[in-house]
């Protein structure tokens, strides 16, 4: 009986390699990681802390599965992020940046104040997500002595802070129990919040420009702060 003839086997798929500029700069090597469209918004997302996949597609509003899919792996490739399995009895997996994903956060910082003066006017077609406003309002409270966690209310939502000293050093930039590297600001309400503040978009905007500072903000009534503590006292201007 004749032997059948076996397929001839595939060859190896060759691994797709990602495009780079070819320039021996530092500058060209950084945009080889992070030029691409959307990565620079997920490491902002992930600056929050691990998130589930289904989380970041939630506030990134606009970007595709594939996409998304794409630019998580080669986050993971060039080692800004990873990917790791929740303990039991979670079976979900979540994504979070690593050192050099989180060495990040002075980028994303300098490009959030250069990009602020775009925001004057809001777009009808313009998605905002309560904690987008992060980034800008930290650097408005660079300047505060009293170490606690802020939680911040806006009308889109609520986010959590942690600012006074440590907040100054910039790797200080982390939330109580995260990694030197861990979570710079908190989504939703703080469980045990030092301090709260009640403030429009536009306000956090203003003092994240420079346009009025916190104390001037707070005594003309466009921020309310809420506390007994040191540090909603200093808010307070007290």
């Amino acid at each position: 009986m004749p032997r059948q003839q076996q397929p001839a086997a595939r060859p190896a798929a060759r691994p797709v390699r990602r495009r780079s500029y070819d320039q021996f700069d530092a500058t060209a090597r950084a945009l080889d990681s992070v030029g691409d469209r959307w990565t620079l918004l997920i490491v902002r997302e992930l600056l929050g802390g691990p998130r589930r996949y289904t989380d970041l597609h939630a506030d990134l509003p606009g970007v595709s599965t594939d996409v998304l899919a794409s630019r998580l792996k080669d986050m993971e490739q060039s080692g800004l992020a990873l990917r790791r399995k929740l303990p039991p009895p979670s079976a979900a997996s979540v994504y979070e940046l690593t050192e050099r994903g989180h060495g990040l956060l002075p980028v994303l910082a300098a490009l959030a104040e250069w990009g602020a003066p775009a925001l004057a006017e809001r777009r009808p077609t313009d998605a905002v997500r309560a904690h987008w406003f992060a980034l800008p309002l930290l650097g408005a409270l660079t300047g505060l002595t009293r170490e606690g966690v802020l939680e911040v209310r806006l009308e889109e939502g609520e986010f959590h802070l942690h600012v006074g000293l440590r907040a100054g050093g910039g790797a200080g930039f982390v939330l109580p129990g995260a990694e030197a590297y861990g979570a710079v600001y908190g989504y939703g309400p703080a469980d045990r919040p030092d301090a709260r503040i009640f403030l429009g978009a536009e306000v956090c905007l203003e003092l994240a420009q420079g346009g009025a500072t916190l104390t001037e903000a707070v005594k003309d009534g466009r921020v309310e702060v809420l506390g007994d503590g040191p540090l909603a006292a200093e808010l307070r201007g007290e």
